[in-house]
């Protein structure tokens, strides 16, 4: 990378630096993630002010610095206005924002992340509220996908064995694990123990009360038939009635991501309010 640079980039986070600055952080097409100064773009005239926003594409022309690099010049060629005109697409978008940070890298090419990311924005976009939340979900899984951390949805993880939702059963269920990647077949899973000394005794815990996130989670026949479909290219089209699973598989995939990416997802703390307040499809 020479001293000056183009680079085609999304803004994924941003915050003041100094008097006027922003420092952002940019996921580009050729370079991966950069973080580099915006110089002067909180002033109220600046030509950086509103390309300096969140989700907003610039091809850029940056300065490479010891530390930090500096904008120079910024054209943006796309935006996604509607995302920030109801909370509850913002934070959807925020939540694919903070996976792709989880697995961006620097000093290379990260177009595979970079089309899917816009790809997922896109959709929610242009997606009615209602749909907000499946298309988070398929985003969501899509990203762990491209990571190489998908969970296994189509096989038993220690078996090896094919597992096919049982719709004739209404009791049916199977058991998603998160420390093991996803589906067991086993009915009962052991738990984890661990003995203390305190005192001069010994005392016994039991790990997976202090660790929720490493229990399993237990689906039924529509649940698991719509993880399967998840990484197909468009949602998976469910029966009348069954649309409220939605909310269910968001807690799964989040559980599973924060595990596995072994960082929180802060933008999901808002989820669950922005959903209360959905509007109903008349």
């Amino acid at each position: 990378m020479s001293q000056t640079y183009k680079a085609t980039g999304i803004n994924l986070k941003g915050m003041p630096m100094g008097e006027s600055d922003r420092l952002l952080t940019v996921l580009t097409f050729e370079f991966g993630l950069i973080r580099a100064i915006a110089p002067g773009a909180r002033k109220a005239k600046s030509s950086l002010g509103g390309r300096s926003g969140l989700f907003v594409v610039n091809e850029l022309l940056v300065v490479k610095g010891r530390s930090l690099d500096k904008i120079i010049q910024a054209q943006t060629i796309k935006s996604y206005p509607k995302l920030s005109q109801h909370l509850l697409k913002l934070t959807a978008s925020q939540y694919l924002a903070e996976l792709a940070l989880c697995q961006a890298l620097s000093n290379g090419s990260q177009s595979d992340l970079y089309d899917l990311l816009l790809l997922h924005l896109d959709r929610l976009e242009a997606s009615s509220l209602n749909l907000t939340l499946p298309h988070l979900i398929q985003g969501t899984f899509h990203l762990l996908a491209l990571a190489g951390i998908a969970p296994q949805v189509q096989h038993c993880c220690r078996t090896g064995k094919a597992i096919a939702p049982n719709f004739q059963d209404p009791q049916w269920q199977i058991q998603f694990n998160i420390a093991s990647g996803g589906l067991v077949s086993q009915e009962k899973e052991p738990q984890a123990f661990q003995v203390k000394e305190s005192g001069g005794s010994y005392q016994v815990r039991n790990l997976a009360k202090k660790s929720p996130q490493t229990q399993a989670f237990s689906l039924n026949a529509s649940q698991l038939w719509t993880l399967q479909h998840l990484a197909g290219p468009e949602l998976p089209k469910l029966e009348q009635g069954t649309e409220n699973l939605w909310p269910s598989l968001e807690h799964l995939l989040r559980a599973y991501a924060q595990y596995h990416f072994d960082r929180p997802i802060r933008a999901a703390t808002l989820m669950e309010p922005c959903l209360a307040n959905l509007p109903k499809d008349p």
